[in-house]
């Protein structure tokens, strides 16, 4: 599949996400097929192909129980897969991710001396902000729920020495092949306990969930629940870290840095896709 065709792909299932959130149960194919603009047929199609499943299975992903059906059957235990070698450096849950930190000394700078390429891109989930460094992603956030300018200030500030230049084609490759499931590289900036958070939510496959008390057993600190909150809160690389996995001990959804509408997507599209 060429670039124009995922392009396309996305916005397209972006909007129809978008409209399903929005027109509850009741939103029949042929109803949300008007809506794209598109015969019943073609849209089911093109949704079947991109998100996995039917549309009217996906709506079905997105009632208000799913965050607890979800922890009742696919909660993971994050021992477990540290132990059988799910996380590090190599393979990691459904995609094929490497990544490296920046020193605690290069964090604490601020990103002095850095370059960081950032573009927008459609993706399933609304607008994307996504950054990089030559080495990798290092940051990505969504604007269906806030201005696109309030997204922008949030990531910037994060590294507030870096030079940000506007070169979406540098990251195109990366950000195509981080929404196809591919694979992606990434350049994680953080302190050393959000490194360790960040390192436990790549262990979590796609389709499934943990808890905010689960990451801190398995970090080794199992009294900080509060603090591995605030790391997965600051979690500057959305999706591709799956910070959006993290949920209460009794199936609530949180908090979710870039909106909850976005994190109740996230978790639906992932379930629809594993399940497919």
């Amino acid at each position: 599949m060429n670039d124009l065709s995922e392009a396309y792909h996305y916005r397209v299932i972006a909007r129809a996400l978008a409209e399903i959130d929005a027109g509850g149960p009741g939103l029949t194919l042929e109803g949300l097929a008007a809506r794209m603009g598109m015969s019943a047929a073609h849209f089911q199609r093109v949704f079947s192909q991109w998100v996995g499943v039917s549309p009217k299975r996906y709506q079905q992903y997105l009632v208000l129980d799913h965050a607890r059906r979800l922890l009742a059957e696919r909660h993971t235990v994050l021992e477990t897969s540290h132990a059988t070698g799910l996380s590090g450096g190599g393979r990691l849950h459904d995609l094929f991710v490497t990544w490296e930190a920046m020193t605690p000394g290069d964090y604490a700078r601020g990103g002095e001396g850095l370059v960081i390429y950032r573009g927008w891109f459609d993706s399933p989930f609304g607008p994307a902000l996504v950054m990089g460094t030559a080495r990798g992603l290092c940051g990505m956030g969504f604007a269906a729920e806030q201005p696109e300018a309030e997204v922008l200030q949030d990531l910037v500030a994060r590294w507030p020495k870096a030079r940000f230049v506007e070169d979406a084609a540098m990251l195109r490759p990366w950000v195509l092949e981080a929404f196809g499931g591919k694979g992606a590289a990434l350049h994680l900036m953080g302190a050393p306990f959000q490194i360790k958070v960040w390192e436990a939510l790549l262990a979590i496959p796609s389709g499934h969930v943990t808890t905010y008390g689960d990451l801190a057993g398995v970090i080794g600190h199992p009294a900080a629940v509060r603090a591995v909150g605030t790391a997965v809160g600051r979690n500057p690389v959305g999706f591709l870290i799956p910070c959006h996995r993290a949920l209460r001990k009794r199936g609530g959804l949180g908090g979710y840095h870039w909106g909850l509408g976005v994190k109740r997507a996230m978790l639906a599209w992932e379930a629809a896709r594993a399940e497919a």
